[in-house]
């Protein structure tokens, strides 16, 4: 069987919705995607059209993108594009959706930080509703020193 598969670069538009239903967990969200080009007149880049896709993810990747992504979050999506055509109160709408095989943070704009999930957490990850908001408070006076942190070992030759 033929199917299109994209890789798409976008935004994370809405809140991941995340269930845990009988076939397993299943989580959707809205991905926006906007082409950029350079104005050659005025030397700047410029926003190009919008396109927006419904991204739905099953199982564990549900789980992980449930517990992983935000609003705003830059992301890089794979997966099987489908597109639906349905006539709705006697007009006829046509919606793109991608059925996600892997999900991931943009890196080119900006850092994350990977996490296995551990056997106290289950197969499937850490719970969506389970994820705690991190202590970005640093106490007065216990800047780390650069002599306990730990230093990079040098690569073996062999």
């Amino acid at each position: 069987m033929n199917e299109t598969i994209v890789c798409v670069v976008g935004n994370v538009a809405t809140r991941p919705v995340y269930r845990e239903l009988a076939s397993g967990a299943s989580a959707r969200f809205r991905l926006a995607v906007t082409s950029r080009y350079w104005d050659r007149e005025k030397s700047e880049w410029k926003d190009g059209h919008t396109n927006f896709f419904t991204v739905w993810a099953n199982r564990a990747l549900a789980t992980n993108v449930g517990a992983s992504l935000s609003v705003g979050d830059p992301v890089v999506v794979q997966g099987r594009l489908k597109v639906r055509t349905e006539a709705r109160e006697g007009q006829n709408w046509t919606s793109a959706d991608i059925d996600a095989l892997a999900v991931g943070h943009d890196l080119s704009r900006g850092t994350s930080a990977f996490r296995r999930p551990s056997a106290k957490d289950g197969e499937a990850g850490v719970s969506p509703a389970a994820r705690p908001e991190p202590n970005w408070e640093t106490e007065p006076g216990s800047q780390p020193s650069v002599e306990h942190q730990p230093q990079p070992e040098p690569a073996g030759v062999t």
